[in-house]
């Protein structure tokens, strides 16, 4: 459970840790709307702190998802590191050595506090540098008014009743059966879930990239065949087509079923779709596992203000700080404190399926410096696999190599 406001991290700070100091934050923005963005929470987290703690000010950022990391890698390479960034990807950093580790900052309630899985993903070489912020999970999401007039009675569970599920969309007149996003914005998760639910994945218990694992090539070998070539996933083309796209065609009710995380719910009730979720299917069965996603918090040394930085971290994680965010965003929590508060209201009855399924959850292999670059390579690519004519064999083997080259150059 998170600590008491105000509590110190272990061991003694850096320069400035005994004096005033004012903490420089950049954040990431989880609203759609002026109304409910970010800077918002961030600005009332803030101004609660500073009134706890005398001589401490925080100043925060927000940017919107598009631009976040590359202002705070514009601020780090102009020697201006912010103090804590709220940002995906911390490997980079850590690999340089620009960043405190977990434990040199946060007291020992906040870190013995965080969902274990969650925690060790945010770890290099098994020291965590990345302080997970919030999480979620992915579920097939399908709209029950398109499943009702077609005649389908429940949620598919493996491959093969998605495909008879959405040839009955189709036959009933649903503009987009199943929609696949493998466009830009987001095709790395479309992508790695696609792996999971064929048994792969993007890498091995090892940790080393099995990107063009036979699991994998069967896997986009039968989305070409079965979706994408039975014209299943509606008109216009994967490689074009972004999540942000689906997501708002499924608010349209245009889309039958798609993969989802949980803040489509609000947009998709807010349209008046009614909606249910159940696990990925599998090739055979129900998939091993889904995908889980965490954004992560990181701490610069440049300015030496470990001591605040502790204590502001012991303070954003405090239960009702937590609960706060991942209510308004209808995210999920990373500390067992919370998660346990959500289990037992049923007020958020919504998300439970969603934490049962963080329990076993993958996670993007963020641990390694080079995945900001093989994520990028995915982006470029992936789309290809399922066109008409597409080699998955070749594509997934390309991005291999690459990611393989990248590793040995210790990128």
């Amino acid at each position: 459970m998170a600590t008491a406001p105000g509590l110190t991290a272990c061991g003694s700070g850096g320069s400035g840790s005994d004096g005033d100091a004012t903490l420089k934050v950049v954040a990431a923005d989880y609203g759609d709307s002026t109304a409910n963005g970010s800077q918002k929470y961030w600005n009332k987290v803030a101004r609660a702190f500073e009134a706890k703690n005398d001589g401490l000010k925080v100043d925060v950022k927000v940017y919107s998802w598009t631009e976040v990391d590359r202002r705070v890698a514009e601020m780090v390479k102009n020697g201006q590191a912010p103090d804590i960034a709220q940002i995906g990807a911390y490997a980079d950093y850590a690999a340089q050595g620009k960043l405190y580790r977990a434990d040199e900052m946060l007291s020992i309630p906040t870190q013995a506090g965080f969902i274990s899985s969650i925690a060790h993903a945010g770890e290099v070489r098994r020291v965590q540098y990345g302080v997970p912020f919030v999480a979620s999970a992915r579920l097939l999401f399908y709209n029950k008014k398109l499943f009702d007039r077609a005649g389908i009675s429940s949620a598919p569970t493996s491959w093969d009743e998605l495909k008879e599920a959405a040839v009955r969309l189709k036959a009933n007149g649903v503009k987009i059966p199943y929609g696949l996003p493998l466009g830009p914005e987001e095709c790395q998760a479309e992508t790695m879930m696609w792996m999971l639910s064929g048994g792969g994945g993007y890498t091995d218990a090892n940790g080393s990239y099995t990107i063009d694992s036979t699991e994998n090539i069967e896997a986009f070998e039968w989305l070409r065949d079965e979706l994408v070539g039975a014209d299943l996933t509606g008109p216009g083309s994967p490689a074009r087509t972004n999540r942000q796209d689906t997501f708002d065609a499924f608010a349209r009710g245009e889309v039958g079923m798609l993969n989802g995380h949980p803040t489509l719910m609000q947009q998709a009730s807010g349209h008046g779709i009614t909606y249910g979720t159940a696990p990925l299917p599998g090739r055979r069965g129900k998939s091993p596992s889904t995908m889980g996603v965490a954004d992560w918090l990181m701490a610069f040394k440049q300015n030496g203000h470990r001591t605040e930085i502790g204590k502001f971290l012991d303070f954003v994680y405090t239960e009702n700080n937590v609960l706060d965010f991942v209510t308004e965003y209808d995210l999920l929590p990373v500390t067992t404190a919370v998660e346990q508060t959500m289990l037992g209201d049923r007020e958020y009855k919504r998300l439970w399926r969603f934490l049962d399924e963080l329990e076993s959850a993958e996670f993007y292999p963020a641990d390694k410096t080079s995945w900001a670059e093989v994520s990028k390579l995915i982006k470029q690519k992936i789309g290809s696999t399922v066109a008409k004519g597409g080699d998955p064999a070749s594509v997934l083997g390309q991005i291999q190599r690459e990611a393989d080259a990248m590793e040995n150059a210790g990128a």
